[in-house]
């Protein structure tokens, strides 16, 4: 008898050791049902998707991702990568909306206000692929930050005499064609009227998770 008692003395103590040795979860979304998860199909991009809570309803859509393949966690941004892992959003941009960390707001050495009226016009005003084009970044820009913090190359500055700012994003487009392929610089693209969705149910802080179906190859 004494030896069974010790039994399940010795079983109890065991599971509560293990329930202390499970890791911890980070915070999910402010929206209140999970994070934004991002999933890249590197055998068949098309079919990469992302789903998030769209006023109080799962919200699907397709993404297309970086023309050099999947980064992997932790690892620092590389152009036309796109790093797996989890993020939180940083700054949320478009002609509605503008919110910064204040830290960023803070490094830019401009004010919220300059910010607002001004960042993502300029961003959006810039060829980057020198065909003619703008309006790269489509409807809006949703800047991506990892956690824990890796250090990245990101920093204000003038590209072709226009003050900008760059950094890993979920963003839109000027040309829909484009979503389902590896064609960006690795920033996440989605169509314009889903991403105008997502940036009015979405709050600094917010997690992304970003995962994929085969490793990382950077």
């Amino acid at each position: 008898m004494r030896v069974a008692q010790m039994l399940m003395v010795t079983s109890s103590a065991l599971m509560l050791s293990g329930c202390m040795q499970q890791p911890n979860t980070t915070k999910g979304s402010s929206q209140g049902e999970g994070p934004i998860k991002i999933e890249l199909n590197q055998l068949t991009p098309q079919e990469s998707q992302g789903t998030a809570a769209n006023e109080g309803k799962g919200m699907v859509f397709e993404v297309g991702y970086g023309k050099n393949g999947v980064g992997c966690i932790g690892s620092t941004f590389e152009e036309g990568v796109t790093p797996l892992g989890t993020f939180k959003v940083n700054a949320i941009m478009s002609k509605d909306r503008f919110e910064m960390d204040e830290s960023l707001i803070q490094q830019s050495g401009k004010t919220k206000n300059y910010l607002s009226e001004n960042l993502f016009n300029n961003m959006n005003s810039i060829d980057f692929k020198g065909d003619g084009e703008t309006g790269e970044y489509g409807s809006g820009y949703i800047s991506l930050t990892p956690v824990p913090s890796t250090p990245q190359p990101f920093n204000f500055n003038e590209y072709d005499g226009t003050y900008r700012w760059y950094s890993f994003a979920i963003h839109g487009t000027n040309d829909e064609t484009r979503i389902g392929k590896r064609v960006t610089g690795g920033c996440i693209n989605m169509k314009n009227k889903q991403l105008n969705k997502l940036i009015k149910n979405i709050n600094l802080g917010d997690e992304v998770i970003v995962t994929s179906n085969q490793p990382c190859n950077r």
